[in-house]
């Protein structure tokens, strides 16, 4: 056995045996027309690329989630690592896309706020009793500053602290009570 210096072999210290990790290396650039996705078992997505590799264990993901939802979809593999992304939803094979807008709308499942029951905030942290299009829902959010985000001049988006987003369509879409109790904590 090849020794170093110290007498320690190359993988490891006295002689032990250490695993030398594989680094995994993606394609440089991948046709979207090459994408394959499947689920096997029925709840795990995988994905191959035609005449290239497989990948166990992939995720998908939005690169611009909320300015441009149908544009770089990115597909990531088991250590979320960037596998490849394509530039717009219409690129995916055909056959593939129902798999693609599934896995999407479970990432970002999105609770339309339509009308706001209640609201208040202690030290920074504001909890909320809504109505939504997916029925009555509370949660809380903190620093409203970082978990609000404006989407345009009457629009905006809450991420609570579970990482569920509430969309405010428009404030002007609430009734003028809700109205005023978000513009209260903004």
């Amino acid at each position: 056995m090849e020794t170093e210096k110290n007498g320690a072999s190359p993988s490891g210290v006295d002689g032990e045996w250490k695993p030398t990790p594989i680094e995994m290396t993606h394609p440089e650039a991948v046709d979207p027309e090459a994408i394959r996705l499947f689920r096997e078992p029925a709840w795990r997505l995988r994905m191959t690329i035609e005449g290239d590799r497989s990948y166990l264990k992939v995720k998908i993901v939005r690169a611009a989630p909320l300015s441009q939802p149908d544009k770089y979809i990115c597909f990531l593999d088991a250590k979320d690592e960037v596998i490849c992304m394509v530039d717009d939803m219409q690129d995916i094979r055909e056959d593939c896309r129902p798999l693609v807008h599934e896995e999407l709308e479970q990432r970002y499942l999105t609770a339309r706020v339509v009308r706001v029951i209640s609201v208040r905030t202690e030290f920074g942290v504001s909890y909320w009793d809504v109505e939504t299009d997916r029925g009555r829902r509370e949660f809380v959010a903190k620093d409203v500053a970082e978990n609000v985000q404006w989407l345009g001049e009457r629009r905006l988006m809450i991420v609570d602290v579970d990482g569920n987003r509430f969309e405010v369509a428009g404030l002007d879409a609430l009734d003028k009570r809700s109205a005023g109790l978000v513009e209260l904590v903004l």
